[in-house]
Formats: C-alpha cells, sequence, structure tokens
C-alpha cells in the first residue's frame, strides 16, 4: 500500500493551552504557550472502522482512555508555532500507524547457491586440514 498523505479536519481536533516549562525568562511565566492536542480515534470521519482499528493496535499505549490519542508542543515560544507543530506531530504519527508492511513471502536456495555453499565448504575444511600436523 502507498503512503498515505494524511491531514485531520480541524472541526474533530481539541486544545488546550498551558505554561511551558524551561527556558524562556519571563515571558515563559505568564503566557500559555504550550500547545496540547486532542483527537478522538472513535469519533473521526477521516478513518474507515479497519484503519481505527489498526491506529488502537498499533498506539494503544498513546491512546488514553477516552480513546484520544494526545499531543503536545512547548518547543516554540509562541502558541500558534506549537499548536502547528502539535497537529503536525499527530499527523506523522497516524500516517506512520497506518503504513500497512508488505506481507513476507518466503524464498528457497537456488541449487547454485547451494552448490557454492557446499564448495565453499570443501574449500575451508582443506585449508584447516593442512594446518594440522602430520601423524
Amino acid at each position: 500500500m502507498p503512503k498515505r498523505h494524511f491531514h485531520l479536519h480541524a472541526a474533530e481536533l481539541r486544545f488546550t493551552f498551558s505554561r511551558a516549562s524551561g527556558a524562556g525568562g519571563q515571558n515563559v511565566n505568564k503566557t500559555a504557550t504550550k500547545a496540547v492536542v486532542h483527537w478522538s480515534v472513535g469519533r473521526s470521519r477521516v478513518l474507515t472502522a479497519e484503519e481505527k482499528s489498526r491506529l488502537r493496535e498499533k498506539l494503544k499505549n498513546k491512546i488514553n482512555f477516552f480513546d484520544e490519542l494526545v499531543t503536545a508542543s512547548e518547543e516554540e515560544r509562541s502558541q500558534s508555532q506549537n499548536r502547528a507543530r502539535a497537529i503536525a506531530r499527530l499527523e506523522a504519527l497516524v500516517a506512520h500507524a497506518l503504513i500497512v508492511p508488505k506481507k513476507r513471502r518466503p524464498t528457497r536456495p537456488t541449487r547454485a547457491s547451494k552448490i557454492r555453499r557446499l564448495e565453499s565448504k570443501i574449500r575451508h575444511s582443506r585449508v584447516k586440514a593442512g594446518r594440522r600436523g602430520i601423524e
């Protein structure tokens, strides 16, 4: 399956903002720049039922009790940049989880490769035999 470009609808996202930690001086103490994005997997109209179950399986450690996938960003100094970064992180997480891996088809070694392997074993055995002392 080709990699699907994934976009979330803004109506399905819920944002909460709080004070960020780390550097920033007085700005950190007075502005709520940390952005947290909540997206409900079950209520999403973007995904099929199969994709929802795949998401729940792949991201079971990141989905909370309310069936929400939550990401946050507090790297930037502005709320809007953190909001955009959190959305991008969420979209990347979902897009990566929706990738279906290719099914592995078991193969067998060819006759020529078997012969090459056996010949190299014989050659190696002769080299080691040549190192042994004469009885």
